[in-house]
């Protein structure tokens, strides 16, 4: 599949299952955060093997030490991505929450309503832990997620999102709300940040 094609693929996805989410209750989403840290613990060995491939990648390549202990996801780090899943269910619900209100000469009333903001794009390097961290928090705030991680940790990054939208099925949120883009094209960014009418912010994380 192009780049192009395949971007495009998952942000329709995206978009569509952000329609869903964003009227989900917290329960749901709550529930759904806390199955995906479960469900992480629980196949902890198989991400260790598809990390040990992007590790072997690495090495091959020439990755410098610093680097591939950016990879690495060992058993400490997989419950460290587990907690922090844990941590967000436990944040309070931005949705719906009223920050500001005020009354007009005329007697008409305005408030600010927090609300998603719909698809949210995140560009990130090579830590796959990141995947399980923005996704959290986008469920969180009932966005979907479309994820462009580096190729180093292409394996990892694969299978945690795959975790993840099961997890997310099982609970009663749309699995299409977290899409991973799984081309290492390096024109799949370029194609991503021209996707308006799908995407709704763009967070480019690290260089």
């Amino acid at each position: 599949m192009q780049a192009r094609e395949e971007v495009l693929e998952r942000v329709k996805k995206a978009k569509e299952a952000s329609r869903v989410l964003a009227r989900l209750s917290t329960e749901v989403k709550n529930r759904a955060l806390m199955t995906m840290a479960d469900l992480l613990e629980r196949k902890a060995e198989l991400i260790k093997e598809e990390n040990a491939k992007d590790l072997e990648c690495g090495k091959e390549k020439g990755l410098s030490s610093a680097l591939l202990d950016r990879l690495l996801l060992d058993d400490k780090r997989i419950k460290g991505m587990a907690d922090g899943l844990r941590e967000v269910a436990a944040l309070p619900d931005p949705v719906g929450e009223v920050v500001k209100m005020w009354k007009r000469p005329n007697g008409l009333q305005i408030g600010k309503l927090r609300v998603p903001l719909g698809v949210v794009a995140v560009i990130y390097e090579s830590r796959p832990n990141v995947t399980a961290d923005t996704a959290a928090l986008c469920v969180k705030s009932g966005n979907a997620i479309v994820l462009r991680g580096g190729s180093e940790a292409i394996h990892s990054n694969a299978v945690i999102a795959g975790i993840l939208q099961e997890a997310a099925r099982e609970s009663g949120v749309p699995a299409q709300a977290i899409q991973l883009i799984e081309t290492t094209d390096r024109e799949a960014v370029f194609h991503l940040l021209r996707m308006e009418g799908f995407v709704d912010l763009v967070v480019p994380r690290g260089g």
